[in-house]
């Protein structure tokens, strides 16, 4: 559990493991246990059996019907009351006869610990440590000493609850309906001061199971829902075809990729991003990783890691513009952590008198995987910091916190930075993130994937420090701080060397026009720019637009999940809702569970393989960005609130509410035949804003609290 909700379903995901070895074995999230529901076996076949996931709610339900008996199940996982909840229901009295066992999956030297059963307080209870075997070598830090322990409580109306004969489970008789409750912990702590270990499990556990146990179902129900539709109802997305949401998801996939409209399915995917970050992400947590939290795999693929050229940052674009920046949070503390690990890390290359560096991976203490040596990762990452303040307009966040980071790190590239062509200043060192290039001997510059030769003036090294260096600037003069060296910066910003575009039309990956127009590759470091850097749009920058456009043209409109909800994002940058059309439509290819391809599966998150919940995230980013967007400013420095900017001609009618702009601002928008009918405006700030909607541009003043409806 740890702070957050954890298990999911009747399946676990947990902090374990702690710093990684580099082998890719470890897990930050780690499968915790299983339970088990055994039934007797049937003497009637089971009906009408159905499966759903109500997002408005955030409760699973199970039902069948077995001869004249119709069953039902509700899960959900309650982030108030720390317990994940199951209820077991039948229309008939006396109808619910099984036993119900808790296993702990991971095995300590050479199997699982036991599991304990209380008969006279009906509870199911393992305990364990991350305890090192005897012939692991005391270097490997998977086995870190890390506590865990769970308790799985039944309660029982009406029948009788026993230890069953095999003394490892629990056996209910004649029930009408049967309560589960499960509570989770380990004495991980977020906190890095305290080596990451906190108070004991067993407690927490413990003082969770009995709080919950006070309240009766509907209340332990109520409040679940209550704190989820809190953020959850914020933003509302309406795209038609409603007519479809009968149909079974796994069917609509089928059906979507065979052609079918299904804008309703599109909307579906929308909301379900938004329902993953509420369900992974909560404050005083963790930001949600590769697999959100979703992982039941001891060996996960990428390790169930945190990987930072693209795949940590994609998971968290979303919770700024879909109104949960309470799920930012957490990024903002395993930022600081990093950053903390890599102050304490032996390696000489994290070694930096300003600023600081960091790997392409790590996990949620700190450590790595030694995989790609990522120098301007913390810088990128930097980038969230100012957003949080660019949407909310919290100064005490932009002073203790974000204004730190983007000082020293600006301090490091300023003194990193070279002279390059014509005078112009170049990072040393970069490389374009899994795609090279590598220089030989004869020292030619060839691209091989997955390789990198250290290059200076590579395109992404230098599209994000010119977003460092611009974020810094206006988070100084917000906070009339620094202002001899924001001058300087001012001037060293206008000598980077900027986007170049190469010899056929397209913006280049590197200093040198080495692109390969036929070379298709799912990563795109060089048009960060584009976004979520805000260097380059259609209006300010219309060269390297429409040679971005031509970057984007050259390569195909599938691959991986996150590339794909890139594309989506890139798109809508450039005003080209159709071309985002056709993404989406990749985007929702049938996936089969267990098949490899890239697209979605039946329970809609994105493939990879195996899958990859960065997919999730960042389309729900993407199809906020087709909607509003607010990067760009006027030259006094005022946000522009752009509204339907790239809206695709199948979402011909609709309506959005609720998402957020920079300058503190939240947009409502009502459109009928593709033109814009009404938008609402409401201001949290009383902050100064342009309108622009098609060509029309429109001073807003707003007083705080104050909102304007919008009629074009």
């Amino acid at each position: 559990f740890n702070e957050q909700t954890l298990w999911t379903g009747v399946n676990a995901s947990q902090k374990i493991t702690g710093h990684n070895n580099g082998d890719g074995a470890m897990g930050d999230y780690q499968p915790f246990g299983d339970v088990f529901l055994l039934f007797p076996v049937a003497s009637e076949a089971f009906t009408n059996y159905g499966r759903e996931l109500d997002l408005n709610t955030a409760v699973a339900t199970t039902r069948y019907r077995m001869g004249n008996v119709a069953f039902a199940r509700e899960v959900f996982a309650s982030h108030p009351d720390r317990v994940v909840v199951m209820r077991i229901t039948a229309d008939r009295p006396a109808s619910l006869t099984f036993e119900v066992s808790l296993k702990d999956v991971q095995r300590r030297q050479l199997a699982p610990v036991a599991t304990t059963v209380d008969a006279d307080r009906h509870q199911l209870t393992f305990a364990g440590r991350l305890s090192r075997p005897p012939a692991v070598p005391a270097s490997d830090l998977r086995w870190n000493g890390m506590a865990y322990h769970a308790t799985l409580r039944v309660i029982a109306e009406g029948g009788k609850v026993v230890a069953s004969s095999s003394g490892d489970s629990l056996s209910i008789s004649g029930a009408d309906a049967v309560t589960l409750l499960l509570a989770a912990a380990t004495d991980y702590d977020l906190n890095p001061r305290k080596n990451f270990r906190g108070e004991a499990p067993a407690p927490k556990v413990a003082a969770a199971i009995h709080s919950a146990a006070q309240k009766p179902y509907d209340r332990l129900r109520a409040d679940h829902v209550s704190d989820h539709q809190s953020l959850y109802s914020r933003v509302a997305l309406d795209l038609g075809d409603h007519d479809r949401e009968r149909i079974p998801t796994h069917q609509r996939l089928k059906d979507y990729k065979a052609g079918t409209t299904d804008r309703s399915l599109e909307a579906l995917l929308f909301h379900y991003g938004r329902y993953l970050s509420i369900a992974s992400v909560r404050p005083s947590g963790l930001p949600a990783n590769l697999q959100g939290l979703w992982n039941d795999n001891p060996t996960p693929a990428w390790y169930s890691g945190y990987t930072h050229n693209t795949n940590v940052q994609m998971n968290n674009w979303l919770n700024e513009t879909a109104n949960l920046p309470e799920c930012a949070e957490p990024l903002f503390d395993w930022i600081e952590n990093i950053e903390l690990g890599t102050r304490l890390n032996p390696d000489p290359r994290l070694r930096t008198e300003l600023g600081w560096v960091m790997y392409s991976t790590h996990n949620p203490v700190g450590g790595n995987s030694g995989w790609a040596f990522h120098l301007p990762g913390s810088a990128w990452l930097s980038q969230h910091f100012w957003e949080h303040y660019a949407f909310g307009g919290d100064t005490e966040f932009l002073r203790t916190r974000a204004y730190r980071q983007l000082r020293e790190l600006t301090r490091m590239w300023d003194a990193r930075l070279i002279a390059g062509p014509g005078g112009k200043l170049i990072t040393p060192d970069g490389w374009s993130p899994e795609h090279g290039p590598v220089r030989g001997p004869d020292g030619k510059i060839t691209i091989k994937e997955g390789n990198r030769t250290p290059q200076p003036g590579a395109s992404y090294d230098q599209q994000i420090i010119w977003d460092l260096f611009t974020n810094f600037l206006e988070a100084s003069k917000a906070l009339d701080l620094d202002a001899d060296l924001r001058a300087r910066i001012t001037e060293r910003r206008a000598q980077l060397l900027g986007p170049q575009i190469g010899r056929w039309g397209q913006l280049q990956e590197w200093m040198e026009d080495v692109d390969d127009a036929k070379h298709e590759y799912r990563h795109f470091g060089h048009l960060f720019a584009l976004h979520p850097g805000r260097q380059i749009s259609p209006g300010a920058t219309p060269e390297w637009a429409r040679a971005a456009k031509v970057t984007l043209d050259a390569r195909s409109d599938g691959n991986v999940g996150w590339s794909r909800a890139w594309k989506i994002l890139f798109r809508a940058r450039l005003h080209d809702g159709e071309a985002a059309t056709r993404v989406i439509r990749t985007t929702l290819e049938y996936v089969p569970a267990n098949a490899r391809g890239s697209g979605t599966h039946a329970n809609l998150f994105g493939a990879g393989p195996p899958y990859q919940i960065d997919a999730n995230f960042g389309y729900t980013a993407g199809v906020a960005e087709l909607l509003l967007q607010s990067h760009e400013q006027t030259p006094e420095g005022t946000w522009i609130l752009h509204l339907l900017p790239a809206l695709p001609k199948a979402w011909h009618t609709g309506s959005i509410k609720g998402l957020r702009a920079r300058g503190g601002f939240v947009v409502d928008q009502e459109w009928r035949e593709g033109r814009l009918v009404s938008a609402k405006i409401a201001s949290a700030l009383g902050r100064p804003a342009v309108l622009r909607y098609g060509a029309e541009n429109r001073p807003l003043v707003l007083a705080k609290d104050g909102s304007f409806v919008f009629t074009p």
